[in-house]
């Protein structure tokens, strides 16, 4: 059975998220997990950034194009999948 986004109504039961990454999304501002089917990834870790004043290590950003990339109905997939993706991206900025 196929799980419609839209019902999702905790943090964690979207793949690759758990309690410090929850603690995040928070933190940012998002209420609930439909929301980041509109968000951009990179924003959003570049905000947490900004509002925590540290780096974050760059797999936290993996973690949210998971998140993001499932939300707007990709595929649930390992975090670190999306690790080439982000280099690429980051690579061309």
């Amino acid at each position: 059975m196929s799980i419609m986004r839209k019902e999702i109504r905790n943090f964690q039961d979207i793949p690759n998220i758990g309690p410090a990454i929850e603690k995040d999304l928070v933190l940012l501002g998002i209420e609930e997990p439909i929301e980041l089917a509109a968000r951009d990834p990179y924003q959003m870790y570049d905000d947490l950034c900004s509002v925590t004043r540290k780096r974050h290590d760059p797999c936290v950003l993996d973690v949210f194009i998971s998140a993001v990339s499932y939300m707007k109905g990709g595929p649930p997939r390992k975090w670190w999948e999306f690790t080439k993706e982000r280099k690429m991206t980051l690579a061309g900025k």
